[in-house]
């Protein structure tokens, strides 16, 4: 059987006795999906939240109204503040944030359809990385769900 990285992921949080949360946008839920995947997870996972609107990532999230004027929703500062308010929200100890254009419309030459912000808040850090996916609206999308679970795989192993 192909052992998948959410249940690696769930592995090293049950051994580390950490919890885990998701704050997701253009990814709408597919993080999160694939987390309660994994048989037993609920000892681990705690919360995802799906914040599309910008209203949803500061009411849910704290992320600051400044944040999103000077930024903008799809922003490494906007992904930081989302990871760090999933964990504050959820009383987690790791989220993942992932904030993006999945298109296929809504890019700009600044930022293109495909551009996607991923955070990793691990017990007050947080790493952001910025990515460039190809293909429709769907590949965008789970380009960005097997990216953050393989960007906090990592935050985890460091």
């Amino acid at each position: 059987m192909e052992v998948v990285i959410e249940k690696t992921v769930a592995d090293i949080l049950v051994a580390r006795g950490l919890t885990m949360t998701c704050a997701e946008s253009c990814t709408g839920g597919l993080i999160s999906a694939r987390m309660v995947n994994v048989p037993g997870v609920s000892e681990v996972f705690k919360a995802g939240f799906v914040t599309y609107a910008n209203e949803a990532k500061q009411k849910l999230l704290g992320v600051k109204e400044e944040t999103l004027i000077q930024f903008g929703a799809v922003s490494c500062q906007t992904a930081e503040e989302m990871a760090r308010g999933a964990a504050k929200a959820a009383e987690a100890d790791v989220a993942i944030s992932v904030t993006g254009i999945a298109g296929p419309d809504g890019g700009t030459k600044e930022k293109p359809v495909g551009l996607v912000y991923i955070g990793c808040y691990v017990k007050g850090d947080v790493l952001v990385k910025e990515y460039h996916f190809n293909g429709d609206r769907m590949q965008v999308r789970q380009s960005s769900a097997e990216a953050a679970l393989k960007q906090v795989l990592m935050c985890l192993q460091e």
